[in-house]
Formats: structure tokens, C-alpha cells, sequence
């Protein structure tokens, strides 16, 4: 347990970004999933957002969100 003042408020602020990096994390591997199992051209929009805001928050390395990027598109039937 933290006995400083900043150290008290940097163990809040760190539990406060955890759980928010949890939410996105979550809500990134919740789309995917969704898009494998009922592949969709709307679907795609939603995971292409949660892919790149993940990467905003350094969750992904940017070269897997390219991947999973790719990957997903892949699965829509091509025209």
C-alpha cells in the first residue's frame, strides 16, 4: 500500500485506466468475435473502430490491428 500523497493518487489514477483499458480490450474482442462467427459489411465498420481505438491506447501493436484488419475483411465475400 503506497504512503505518499502522490503515490496514493497515481494507484488511483492507474486502477481508473486499468479498468477502462479493460472496457476497450473487452469490447475489441467482443466485435471480433462477433464478426467470425456472422461475418457483416456494418459489422466490419465496428471492428475496424475498436481495432484503431485500441491502438490509440497502445492495447495492439499497430501491425496486429493491421492483421486483424486484414483478416476480418477477408471474411466478407468479395463482390
Amino acid at each position: 500500500m503506497p504512503l505518499l500523497k502522490h503515490a496514493k493518487k497515481a494507484l488511483r489514477a492507474s486502477a481508473r485506466k486499468t479498468e477502462f483499458n479493460q472496457q476497450v480490450k473487452s469490447k475489441l474482442r467482443t466485435e471480433v468475435s462477433r464478426m467470425r462467427t456472422a461475418p457483416q459489411v456494418d459489422q466490419l465498420a465496428r471492428v475496424f473502430s475498436a481495432v484503431d481505438k485500441a491502438v490509440k491506447r497502445h492495447l495492439v501493436h499497430r501491425n496486429k490491428a493491421a492483421r486483424l484488419k486484414s483478416q476480418m475483411s477477408r471474411l466478407l465475400p468479395s463482390k
